[in-house]
């Protein structure tokens, strides 16, 4: 039985300035086509969200597009994908990406990105979920993030009883792997998916 079915994408409404950026999101989008895992993601058609999205479609794959309504046009609805919902605030979209994935992905992105990974990050801090998270590392884009993370258990607010658990992969073919991996152990073990770097 296959674990994992649908994988959330979180990542920028912009293309960034890195090439590598756009390449690694459209490399993504095609792996989840091939490995018939639904991509999840915030229903926009620029940046690298439009990126992800046209890829794992043209790739043949399934995508649900989740937006609020006051984002439709900032962030150019696409239309073309396989399930559009619209909902009417950011806290329904959220808890809708939420239910309809088994796992998340951080791909380079701005505030909006940051914001949704790191409260996927304390909701499974706080026991709320198994689900793993994990953090592309594309050309080292998160690495001031777990710099971050490693000051912050270096002064001891994030202890070793309330660890952050997360995945971190630097190449886009290691990502499917590791989430299938540690959506397994989550399921048939009491292992936790905690961090580990590849």
């Amino acid at each position: 039985m296959k674990l994992l079915k649908s994988v959330c994408v979180y990542c920028g409404s912009s293309n960034g300035r890195n090439p590598a950026y756009i390449e690694a999101a459209r490399q993504f989008g095609t792996a989840l086509a091939a490995a018939e895992v639904n991509c999840v993601y915030g229903g926009g058609s620029i940046g690298l969200m439009g990126t992800v999205a046209h890829s794992t479609l043209e790739a043949g794959g399934h995508v649900t597009g989740i937006i609020p309504q006051f984002l439709e046009q900032r962030e150019v609805m696409l239309r073309d994908v396989t399930d559009l919902i619209v909902t009417d605030d950011m806290h329904e979209r959220k808890r809708l990406m939420f239910e309809k994935s088994d796992a998340f992905v951080a791909l380079p992105g701005g505030i909006g990105t940051l914001e949704e990974v790191v409260e996927m990050m304390t909701w499974a801090q706080l026991g709320q979920h198994r689900k793993p998270i994990l953090l592309a590392n594309i050309d080292g884009f998160w690495s001031p993030l777990l710099e971050l993370m490693d000051h912050m258990r270096a002064e001891a607010f994030i202890r070793p009883e309330t660890e952050v658990p997360y995945l971190v992969a630097e190449r886009i073919e290691d990502i499917l792997p590791m989430l299938e991996a540690a959506v397994a152990a989550a399921s048939g073990t009491n292992q936790d998916v905690s961090v580990a770097h590849l």
